[in-house]
């Protein structure tokens, strides 16, 4: 019985006899072409460890966090509040207007929660958009500059045996392998550096008009 390595071997042969004329004809017609220019660049690297990228995020999620601590303090003083019903006879007026005094509150936390986080999901959204657009003018600049045709994205993350989405994720990868020199991801980073700079530079300073 053919093990399931034959079984491989014997169709990668198989491939490699069909796929050669073609190869050949093609590195053939290469020679008398200006060949194409390939290079790679790493978005989701970008994001996760370029310093102005994560500075603006981070200030959005110091927002997050300074309002959910407001939120709790506004959630404690309305259930202090509505330990007081307690005291009161149900069914009368002090009682009711309490008891309306309560749910109105309540009402405007929630609706004043789902629109603050409404509002920082879409300063954050406007961030990677906003940066998005930058690091493909970088690419594009780059590639203008070095003559590159085609930049491919990639993902750097190393798999991790054991780890089993890590896994997966790499041995889903577009690309096998690349030449480091083709990796333009350190260049569209400092490319970065100068356009996040400037705006930030341009910016109106507290306390200037």
């Amino acid at each position: 019985m053919r093990t399931v390595r034959h079984q491989v071997y014997g169709i990668a042969i198989g491939l490699a006899a069909v796929m050669a004329p073609g190869l050949m004809a093609t590195q053939a017609q290469a020679q008398n072409t200006e060949p194409h220019r390939v290079a790679v660049v790493d978005v989701a690297k970008i994001f996760k460890t370029h310093s102005g990228i994560r500075a603006q995020v981070a200030k959005i999620e110091a927002d997050l966090k300074a309002f959910d601590t407001e939120l709790k303090q506004k959630r404690e003083q309305l259930r202090v509040t509505a330990t007081k019903l307690k005291d009161l006879t149900p069914g009368s007026p002090d009682y009711a207007a309490l008891e309306e005094q309560i749910t109105d509150t309540d009402a405007k936390l929630r609706l004043e929660m789902t629109r603050k986080r409404k509002e920082l999901a879409d300063a954050e959204a406007k961030i990677y958009f906003d940066n998005y657009q930058h690091i493909a003018a970088g690419v594009k600049f780059l590639a203008g500059h070095y003559k590159i045709n085609l930049v491919l994205r990639y993902n750097s993350d190393q798999m991790e045996e054991g780890v089993g989405e890590s896994v997966i994720r790499g041995v889903m990868k577009n690309i096998v392998y690349h030449d480091e020199q083709l990796d333009m991801t350190p260049g569209v980073m400092q490319y970065l550096d100068r356009v996040i700079k400037t705006e930030v530079a341009g910016l109106p300073q507290a306390g200037k008009k």
